[in-house]
């Protein structure tokens, strides 16, 4: 993947987390999988990008590394579907008015990445079977 499309990914990753990091998200437990799964993969991917950027993947030429981006982006696209299917199922205005709006958002921006991740698993997959 190019470095712009994994920034992408930062910066809709950063306001799914931070939207709802900003809020009392604590006393809706499903949140709690959603904050995980945001932090974990933005963490990872920030650290890829760097790696990227950096073009540390070039001196470390042991590492099958389109393998280990078919994995990365898989396992994010079928987490953060989860997660955003769980953040949209738990947003509700009874529930909470004074969040409703963040938590909403960072439902939109939670899908917005999961599409995200959607595309990169299939390029590389496109890439991990070009090279097997």
């Amino acid at each position: 993947p190019t470095s712009g499309i994994v920034s992408l990914h930062v910066v809709l990753g950063l306001l799914v987390w931070t939207l709802i990091a900003g809020t009392e998200y604590f006393r809706v437990p499903a949140f709690g999988w959603v904050m995980f799964v945001a932090v974990f993969y933005w963490v990872l991917t920030v650290f890829f990008l760097i790696v990227y950027i950096t073009m540390t993947y070039t001196r470390i030429p042991q590492v099958p590394w389109t393998t280990v981006g078919l994995w990365f982006n898989g396992s994010a696209f079928l987490l953060y579907l989860s997660a955003a299917v769980v953040d949209a199922s738990s947003v509700s205005p009874e529930r909470d008015s004074h969040n409703f709006n963040s938590w909403a958002a960072s439902s939109f921006f939670a899908f917005l990445v999961t599409i995200c991740y959607a595309g990169n698993t299939y390029f590389s997959f496109i890439a991990w079977r070009s090279r097997t």
